[in-house]
């Protein structure tokens, strides 16, 4: 009751002080800011795809804009509409606060996730994550959901609050490469020497390869399958792609390379 009672004595306060000549030079502030916002976002998007060495942090700047316009929007509108004073300006604060509580705990917890996202950065704009099942290219941190776009170029919007409590992994970590691991087998009784040697080049001539960064060769004798069991040999590459988009482009390339090389050199599963 009493919080009702200070809520109702708030709201009168704000009406005393509500400016109807402010309404509509707030409706033209928050057009004008809505405009901006999506030009500055569309130009800093197009900026980063010519600019692509540059590109994730164009995009980091693009989330960062979009949020301070929307902040200073908000505000600005409220100012022409309310005449308030400093008590008046924490006043409608606490009831913005207040009512968003009351009518909606989970977006307010999405909102605030989206704020510690934005600054905490387990991952940023950009970035390739693996998340509930879920692998792709973060195309957007908003204040309610973090949107992801997979391989298979689905849009994918997922709630801010959700990255609190649950585990995420991100490929590339806020760089342009990312590592990529790729495994071939082969049978047991197989050259794996020159098995591995194929498999080396076969990476290291693809057009997708990142050559400032090692490639790694690894091979171990595996177990595959349950009811008929077989041995064989699993020879694993690793290396990094210039950029995390050419992911599938890089993994399809090279496992075309190595086919053709292991047809070529009689190399088989038995």
């Amino acid at each position: 009751m009493m919080e009702l009672g200070l809520l109702t004595g708030g709201s009168e306060e704000l009406v005393n002080q509500l400016n109807l000549r402010g309404v509509l030079p707030a409706i033209i502030v928050i057009l004008v800011g809505w405009f901006l916002s999506g030009l500055l976002s569309r130009f800093l998007d197009s900026l980063g795809e010519k600019w692509s060495s540059r590109r994730l942090i164009i995009k980091q700047l693009s989330v960062f804009s979009r949020f301070l316009i929307m902040i200073l929007t908000l505000f600005a509108a409220i100012s022409f509409i309310f005449e308030l004073s400093g008590q008046g300006l924490s006043l409608l604060v606490g009831l913005i606060v207040f009512a968003l509580s009351f009518s909606s705990r989970d977006l307010v917890a999405s909102l605030m996730s989206g704020i510690i996202l934005l600054f905490d950065r387990p991952f940023q704009v950009g970035d390739r994550i693996a998340f509930d099942g879920v692998y792709g290219e973060v195309l957007e941190i908003g204040l309610r959901s973090v949107r992801i776009v997979d391989l298979d170029d689905n849009l994918i919007s997922i709630p801010n609050n959700q990255f609190l409590n649950a585990k995420v992994s991100s490929a590339n970590a806020g760089n342009l490469d990312q590592l990529c691991v790729m495994t071939f087998y082969i049978g047991p009784e197989q050259d794996h020497h020159l098995a591995m040697t194929l498999v080396n080049e076969a990476v290291a001539s693809s057009r997708f390869v990142y050559c400032d960064k090692p490639i790694s060769i690894f091979m171990q004798q595996v177990v595959l399958g349950q009811s008929n069991a077989r041995l064989m040999i699993q020879i694993t590459a690793k290396a990094y792609v210039i950029d995390g988009r050419f992911e599938s482009h890089f993994d399809s390339d090279v496992h075309l390379r190595v086919k053709d090389a292991f047809e070529q050199a009689k190399i088989g599963y038995d």
